[in-house]
């Protein structure tokens, strides 16, 4: 190196420590192999080029400060551990809300339980499933013996899997749950996305249930869309699905499955609209019955084909989707719609409503598992017909511009056998049976109990009460129109409905004695202590139990049950029910109810039920609910008790309708078709009128002396006031007109 570039060096060159031992020299490493050289290649002369216009210099770019390294100075765990300290907060709150959570949800769990999970119905064994809650067939006769309708489940032939064409199972998995066999008993991913769907649409347009979900309730629950049922629902569907595999749950699905019109399982529903057998099903007949279980009653096939075979359209397109069937097989399903054979479930008219409850009590009575029966009601058909031809016309006229569109009617005999029960307009449209299912408000119908607990207090219907203006806190009750009419006694209050005197009664009576009287009578929805506004009837009560009640008028104070089957019997003549006579209980005092009779007679003959009166000894009671939701009569004869209510189903107010108008005019026409061919009578066992028990007043002797004395000091002055008469000489020789002889000398001269 040249001294020169030497002098450019300006660093002392490194030297290594001459304590540490010198390396061994290392070995020569091998040469590398030569090159091979490639020949250089003549570049072509390019062209020049032109000079390019130089870029603007960029501006300098900021340094960005650098990251200083950081060395460790033995002190990161300490820091470490001050970081630790500054989070602490954090981690204890973190601990908090994972205990108060964890408490939260063994809390909420606990509760669940208690509320809704404690009675879960238990689950049979699996030979009983089958047979589970399967209720008879029915035959029916009326009170004369005359078969009025045969009824019960049809059942059809217990089918297994592996008798059914393929299109079947497929065409029910389509309509209900495709992807039952990946999901167990219950079906998260579907419960999710129907809860999206729904959330999207505001509304429930989806559901999410898995057939083994439907099957456990068909079996074992009610269909209230309760929050209880729904988890009682996904109970017994867990419980199912330890016991039984998918197979068998899909086959106890398809032969316990409801298909409408008293209906159930695949081979009934077949054998009863197509007159065959499941296995013979065609993929049509098929996809239209597994279009029923989603809504039974309103796309049974007898009711509302049209409905049920766009549905089944539907479930063609998703069997189609799955490559269950092809294309060609759903165009000809479509093109061929199933046809019903010719006497399908033909329908029961108006006796629908009252089969309905018959059907129910005989099963409570014979059990759930009984053979097939024939059943005596207390029905009289002819009665049935004309209350339900009686309601119909009533709606169809004075309906129509009062915008009430239901009624129920009920019947009962003197025994509390039901003669009658018009549960609505038309079964075949709307099945609820309004005559024991709905609830409603009874208005003024209710006043009756509140002036019988009035009498059991001490109270007479001469009695006097004021009728005015009265506040109870913020509550002011008015009379119906807002007039008052003074001091009236408790049976014209009665017969005219005042408000404001019921009250004042059930003030005086108090609440537990309405509560307690209520009961004793049958009506079970008015709790121990009521309100004050009990006495204006604002507990819900339902049809039955307020005829019920009001029977115990008509019996002279004795509770009867009402009945409406009379025997039982199975259908080879074996006897299993027979009702026998069973008297009445006391529940009220005779006395009472002689006076609450006579009152109610009022109502008739005088207050605001004249319209119901037809020509014989009749007693009742007219209501009206706030904003004229409900309109009652109640009334009875000796012979008949007779309920009536009028009002809509979704509670919408009528146009003024009231207990004496609608309900009144549908009571008096059933009636008189009731009576008809029975002798006009009156109450026979009504007792004479109860004097009111006065003692004398000890200061009546000192009144009527000193009435004495006015009566004698008024007839002084007034001699003392009267003009004298004139004086009329007699004639010559005789005494003046009234002058006595004069005594004798002897004779004292009186003054």
């Amino acid at each position: 190196m040249s001294n020169d570039e030497n002098d450019k060096w300006s660093l002392e060159p490194f030297r290594f420590d001459d304590s540490r031992p010198a390396a061994e020299d290392p070995e020569p490493e091998p040469a590398p192999p030569p090159r091979r050289e490639r020949p250089v290649k003549e570049k072509k002369a390019r062209p020049p080029r032109e000079p390019r216009t130089p870029k603007p210099p960029k501006p300098p770019r900021e340094k960005k400060p650098r990251r200083e390294r950081i060395v460790s100075d033995g002190q990161g765990w300490e820091r470490f551990k001050a970081l630790l300290g500054k989070l602490k907060w954090l981690w204890i709150t973190l601990a908090v809300l994972f205990v108060i959570g964890v408490t939260v949800a063994i809390g909420g769990g606990v509760y669940v339980w208690r509320k809704y999970l404690t009675d879960v119905p238990p689950l049979p064994d699996r030979a009983a499933l089958f047979a589970v809650n399967r209720a008879p067939g029915i035959k029916f006769l009326d009170r004369q013996g005359t078969l009025i309708a045969t009824r019960g489940p049809r059942y059809g032939q217990r089918i297994t899997l592996d008798q059914l064409p393929e299109h079947v199972t497929h065409a029910f998995l389509a309509a209900e749950d495709r992807r039952f066999y990946q999901h167990g008993a219950l079906d998260l991913y579907g419960i999710s996305r129907a809860a999206v769907v729904n959330w999207r649409a505001g509304h429930t347009v989806q559901g999410g249930s898995t057939i083994t979900q439907q099957l456990a309730k068909g079996l074992f629950l009610t269909p209230e869309q309760t929050i209880k049922r729904k988890l009682h629902e996904a109970v017994m569907a867990r419980r199912l699905y330890r016991v039984l595999t998918r197979d068998e749950i899909l086959e106890l699905y398809l032969n316990r499955i409801y298909f409408g019109a008293n209906t159930f399982g695949v081979d009934g529903a077949s054998m009863s609209y197509f007159g065959k057998s499941a296995r013979d099903l065609t993929i049509g007949e098929a996809a239209l019955l597994a279009s029923l279980p989603k809504a039974p009653s309103r796309l049974a096939l007898n009711k509302n084909m049209a409905a049920a075979l766009l549905r089944s359209h539907l479930v063609l397109d998703r069997m189609r989707k799955e490559g269950w069937i092809t294309a060609a097989q759903e165009q000809e399903a479509i093109d061929n719609p199933p046809k019903l054979q010719a006497k399908a479930l033909q329908d029961e008219g108006d006796l629908g409503y009252v089969l309905d409850y018959a059907t129910n009590e005989a099963v409570k009575i014979a059990g759930a598992n009984a053979p097939d029966l024939t059943v005596r009601l207390t029905l009289d058909s002819k009665l049935q017909k004309v209350g339900a031809d009686t309601v119909r016309k009533v709606l169809s006229t004075d309906g129509v511009k009062a915008k009430a569109r239901q009624a129920a009617l009920l019947s009962l005999g003197g025994d509390g056998a039901i003669r009658a029960m018009v549960g609505g307009a038309d079964f075949d449209v709307a099945p609820f049976n309004r005559a024991v299912q709905a609830k409603r408000q009874p208005g003024s119908t209710f006043k009756a109990f509140v002036y019988a607990a009035a009498l059991e207090k001490g109270l007479l219907p001469k009695d006097i009460r004021v009728d005015g203006p009265v506040k109870f806190g913020d509550w002011a009750p008015e009379n119906y129109g807002g007039n008052y009419s003074g001091p009236v006694t408790l049976e014209v209050a009665l017969a005219k409905s005042i408000n404001t005197v019921a009250v004042k009664l059930g003030q005086e009576v108090g609440g537990p004695a309405i509560g307690e009287i209520s009961r004793r009578f049958g009506v079970t929805t008015v709790p121990a202590r009521p309100d004050l506004s009990v006495a204006l009837g604002s507990y819900e009560v339902n049809l039955l139990e307020l005829t019920s009640a009001f029977q115990v008028f008509q019996q002279a104070g004795q509770r009867v049950q009402p009945y409406i089957i009379e025997s039982i019997v199975t259908q080879d003549g074996q006897p299993v029910y027979n009702r026998s006579q069973r008297p009445g209980t006391p529940v009220y005092d005779i006395q009472y109810a002689s006076m609450m009779v006579k009152m109610l007679k009022g109502v008739v003959e005088r207050g605001t039920g004249t319209r119901a009166a037809f020509g014989r000894p009749a007693a009742g009671k007219t209501g009206t609910s706030q904003n004229y939701r409900d309109a009652w009569f109640i009334g009875f004869t000796p012979d008949v008790v007779t309920g009536v209510w009028v009002g809509n189903d979704d509670d919408t107010p009528m146009e003024r309708v009231a207990g004496g108008g609608m309900p009144s005019t549908i009571w008096r026409q059933y009636m008189v078709a009731a009576h008809a061919g029975l002798p006009a009578r009156d109450f026979d066992w009504l007792l004479p009128d109860v004097e009111p028990e006065t003692e004398p007043d000890p200061r009546n002797g000192f009144y009527e002396g000193l009435g004495s004395d006015f009566s004698r000091s008024a007839s002084e002055l007034e001699i003392l006031t009267r003009d004298p008469d004139p004086v009329i000489d007699p004639p010559p020789g005789q005494a003046p007109p009234g002058a006595s002889a004069p005594p004798a000398p002897s004779e004292p001269i009186p003054y």
